[in-house]
């Protein structure tokens, strides 16, 4: 399979179950709503190393919020109940509930609830107060700006880790280039986000290492400068390796996103850089999910 010149790998992403809540965050204007969302997704690109990971999903106007202001979704996954609970409340404790004017609401609305005011509300050292508002809890936490406002709970909902494909271009530059347009596609998709700085990885990873250490390392056979040391993917026209990982929160939301992005990427075209794109995989047998590339290009 070949869109607008570049050759589309036959493999397929492989990926993993894991566990999110949707987190929305208002303040008194876009600009601070968006300092606090950032803040709390800052060093959550993957759970290797960051405990969970996390991104801005989208602004919100107004009328999408539960306060009537400004505000920003953003949607946070780890790989378990428990550390997600742990992720939650140290992030909105440490990012949100610091920055001035911001309040903090549930995005995901599931029977399972993890605690998000529930916890923080010690904060207010006993001068906290809490209100019902059509069945649903919510905490004032008296602070100095003036008040925090959080939902007691929010839900926590199945969700897949590490959709992905990879952009096989003649140099870094170029093929940087077709990834921003990708990540400018993929942002559209709703239930989906792209967890690495700026939304590509420039060190993808295969899992395990001659180190017993390690858990994951370079991914030698997709490395440029290593075609002549190893059983090498790559041909001698290929000279950057950059791959889009995404995270959603169903199967539906991470085929549309890997559709947007390679769709933006092969406008690109062999002209401008870019020879091919591939995906992820370990054979099919640590990852529950499998996005085969040209199921999704068809």
């Amino acid at each position: 399979m070949r869109i607008n010149g570049v050759l589309i790998d036959n493999t397929f992403a492989e990926a993993f179950p894991m566990k999110a809540t949707r987190l929305i965050i208002t303040a008194i204007t876009p600009k601070w709503a968006y300092r606090a969302a950032n803040s709390l997704t800052g060093f959550a690109s993957s759970v290797i190393g960051c405990g969970c990971e996390a991104d801005i999903e989208r602004e919100l106007p107004p009328e999408e919020t539960p306060d009537g202001r400004p505000g920003i979704a953003v949607i946070i996954f780890a790989m378990s109940r428990k550390q997600l609970i742990e992720q939650v409340s140290k992030r909105v404790g440490q990012s949100v509930m610091t920055t001035p004017t911001s309040a903090c609401f549930a995005g995901s609305h599931s029977d399972d609830q993890i605690p998000l005011g529930k916890t923080l509300r010690y904060f207010g050292d006993g001068f906290q107060i809490s209100k019902k508002v059509n069945g649903v809890r919510y905490w004032r936490i008296p602070v100095m700006h003036g008040e925090f406002l959080c939902q007691d709970t929010t839900g926590i909902v199945p969700a897949i880790g590490g959709g992905n494909f990879m952009v096989m271009a003649k140099t870094s530059r170029l093929g940087l280039a077709a990834c921003e347009c990708a990540i400018k596609a993929i942002r559209a998709v709703h239930g989906a986000v792209t967890t690495f700085p700026g939304g590509i990885v420039g060190s993808g990873s295969k899992v395990g290492s001659k180190y017993k250490f390690m858990q994951a390392s370079t991914n030698e056979i997709f490395c440029p400068t290593l075609k002549g040391q190893v059983k090498s993917m790559l041909t001698e026209d290929i000279g950057s390796v950059l791959e889009i990982v995404i995270d959603g929160l169903n199967e539906a939301a991470i085929r549309e996103a890997m559709r947007a992005g390679v769709k933006a990427v092969c406008k690109f075209g062999p002209r401008k850089g870019i020879y091919r794109i591939g995906a992820g995989n370990y054979g099919g047998k640590l990852g529950r999910y499998h996005f085969h590339l040209r199921d999704i290009m068809k």
